[in-house]
C-alpha cells in the first residue's frame, strides 16, 4: 500500500529534501526491456544507506547499530530502462524513538516527477543482540534535515 504521498498520482521533486543520483545497470532491466520491480526497492535502500555512509554515520560491516527494514512499499507510475540514469527523492516522513519511516522515489534524472514511489521504515537495533535501540543521535540529527514541510 503506497502512502498518502502519492494517491494523487507521482510525487513532484518538492516532496523530497535530498536526491542521491544512481546509475542503472546491464542486469537491472528484466525480459520486457524496463528495470524489474525489484530493482526500485534496491535504489531505495541504496540511496539511504549512501546517505549515512556519506555522513559518516554507518559502516556496514563493522557499525555497532544498525538499520533493518521491517516495512516497504512501491507504486509505480512510468518505466526506466537501462542505461538511463535515476535520481532517488530521500525524505523523511516520520521520526520515532527507534524507528524512521523514509518516503522515497525514483526519478528519471532531472524529470520533474517520479516513475515510481513508495517508502520503507528502519527500526534501529544492536547489531550483536537484534534488539531495538534508541536512534543514535548523530543518525537523528542527520534525519532532521531530511524532513520536508
Amino acid at each position: 500500500m503506497a502512502g498518502a504521498h502519492d494517491r494523487d498520482g507521482p510525487p513532484a521533486r518538492s516532496a523530497f529534501a535530498r536526491f542521491v543520483p544512481l546509475t542503472t545497470r546491464w542486469s537491472d532491466n528484466d525480459a520486457y526491456g524496463h528495470l524489474n520491480n525489484i530493482v526500485y526497492y534496491a535504489l531505495f535502500d541504496t540511496a539511504v544507506n549512501a546517505i549515512l555512509i556519506e555522513a559518516g554515520l554507518l559502516a556496514p560491516a563493522t557499525s555497532a547499530v544498525v538499520g533493518l527494514v521491517v516495512e516497504s512499499n512501491c507504486r509505480f507510475y512510468a518505466g526506466l530502462a537501462y542505461p538511463e540514469l535515476a535520481e532517488v527523492g530521500v525524505a523523511v516522513e516520520r521520526l520515532g524513538r527507534s524507528s524512521v519511516r523514509y518516503h522515497l522515489a525514483v526519478f528519471r534524472a532531472g524529470a520533474p516527477n517520479a516513475v515510481a514511489a513508495g517508502g520503507y521504515t528502519h527500526v534501529y537495533v544492536d547489531r550483536a543482540t537484534n534488539r531495538p535501540v534508541a536512534i543514535p543521535d548523530g543518525h537523528r540529527a542527520l534525519m532532521e534535515t531530511l524532513k520536508v514541510g
